[in-house]
């Protein structure tokens, strides 16, 4: 076993891709590595990516270019690059990067110890195969330890969709779903640990189960989640429109611990878009879908994804999503232009819009959201909420929490307050945070 070694992790991308480099981290901590902040002190660095847009492949290259002269300087360091852009580029990488000693793609986490111990003997490799269902074990690694407040838990991996636009399917592979007695168990075993909120983390969390006859759906495992003892909060993401059924809103009706926040990716406005896209909803069932959440919690905020300059995506059908966005008034979007990613359906599409008209309706759509965000910020000043105290800020000087809707709150309150829920007095508003004075405890089912 590797012992007193310093583990360095950069992470691009999704929550999909934040949770397994925890799942790194842990798998690497019983070969003896410590996670470390300064890339300068590693003995080990690895790259976790993202492929989604193009953008995000090249920062990838851009950052591995940079630790050419660290690993000149440090001839024993190993780097090595796992996650989308690994499983995307393979062989190619390993080829294009000399410097570069391992490539692991997704499914390949839990053979690691064998790939930083093959490195470390001087043999360079790219592991990228997928794993089928009946190697379902694998590819959920575990990495229960509490660890903080909030923690995500992995249940399915890759996707069914084929959306036009996205390289998912073709980087994570096809959709498997984890066993539920394992998803139970780590939950289980994270509460014990003092874990007060779980998210459910999958690609499209709602088709959870319905390839296995012999497992729960996903509004069950809900339901089994929830009743866990020391579950306070509860979320997933990331939800597909098309696959959200009634016995998933009802949940919300009938379970206090989910939160009052869904992510809801839209994509765009226009229903020809979205059949291009090949989404498999209209703006009507997407906006149903809306209705009837906020019908059994009129509470509920709402985040969503969009993507601007869709091949063949006119003024009007941009101004649709707009409109949409006034309609449904979303708490925060997550936004980008549209790039073509290789492999996919729509990367043969005639790309007809400028970057120049790209950008000026991403920079349109942004600053709308942003007025969208700190008016809905606004209309919670002089209001108490209950806000689940997580850790302390990214400045250091104040606490920071999240309400049910997954707004950030920051509060000025003791360290022993961090991991449990109080009644905060919110006093300040802008469109990155709420500000507050704690104002009262709260009980643990609130």
């Amino acid at each position: 076993m590797t012992t007193g070694k310093l583990l360095y992790i950069e992470t691009f991308g999704c929550q999909m891709n934040v949770n397994d480099s925890e799942k790194i981290a842990g798998i690497l901590r019983d070969e003896g590595y410590v996670r470390t902040d300064n890339v300068k002190d590693a003995d080990l660095v690895i790259l976790n990516t993202c492929s989604v847009r193009a953008k995000a492949e090249e920062r990838v290259y851009g950052q591995l270019a940079t630790y050419k002269g660290l690993k000149r300087s440090k001839p024993q360091l190993l780097l090595g690059v796992g996650g989308c852009v690994a499983q995307q580029e393979g062989e190619r990488m390993l080829e294009r990067l000399p410097h570069l000693d391992f490539v692991f793609g997704t499914h390949s986490l839990h053979l690691l110890p064998d790939i930083v111990a093959d490195a470390a003997a001087g043999r360079r490799q790219v592991l990228i195969e997928f794993l089928g269902a009946e190697e379902r074990k694998e590819l959920f690694p575990s990495v229960a330890e509490g660890q903080g407040v909030t923690r995500f838990v992995t249940i399915t991996q890759g996707c069914d969709n084929f959306c036009s636009y996205c390289i998912v399917p073709h980087v994570r592979g096809r959709e498997v779903s984890r066993r539920s007695d394992d998803i139970l168990a780590e939950v289980r075993q994270m509460t014990e640990g003092g874990v007060k909120e779980v998210s459910l983390l999958g690609q499209n969390v709602n088709s959870y189960g319905l390839k296995d006859p012999n497992e729960i759906d996903f509004p069950h495992l809900v339901r089994k989640v929830a009743a866990i003892p020391g579950i306070e909060r509860l979320r997933f993401i990331t939800s597909h429109p098309k696959d959200i059924s009634p016995d998933l809103i009802a949940c919300f009706a009938e379970l206090p611990q989910l939160a009052s926040h869904v992510h809801l990716p839209l994509q765009a406005g226009s229903d020809r878009i979205l059949g291009l896209m090949n989404r498999g909803y209209t703006v009507a069932e997407y906006l149903a879908v809306i209705d009837a959440l906020k019908a059994v919690r009129p509470d509920m905020q709402f985040t969503s994804d969009m993507i601007v300059g869709f091949p063949g995506e006119t003024d009007e059908e941009f101004a649709a999503t707009l409109a949409i966005m006034e309609r449904v008034r979303y708490i925060d979007l997550y936004s980008f232009m549209y790039s073509p990613r290789p492999g996919t359906a729509a990367a043969s599409m005639a790309d007809d819009l400028t970057r120049a008209v790209k950008q000026e309706r991403l920079t349109q759509l942004q600053a709308r959201q942003r007025q969208l965000t700190l008016e809905i910020h606004r209309e919670y000043l002089g209001r108490r909420y209950p806000v689940l105290v997580e850790g302390t800020s990214k400045r250091g000087n104040q606490l920071m929490g999240k309400t049910s809707c997954n707004q950030v709150v920051l509060i000025e309150a003791p360290a022993t307050v961090i991991g449990t829920t109080v009644t905060v007095l919110i006093t300040g508003a802008t469109v990155s945070s709420l500000t507050g004075d704690v104002v009262g405890k709260m009980d643990t089912d609130t």
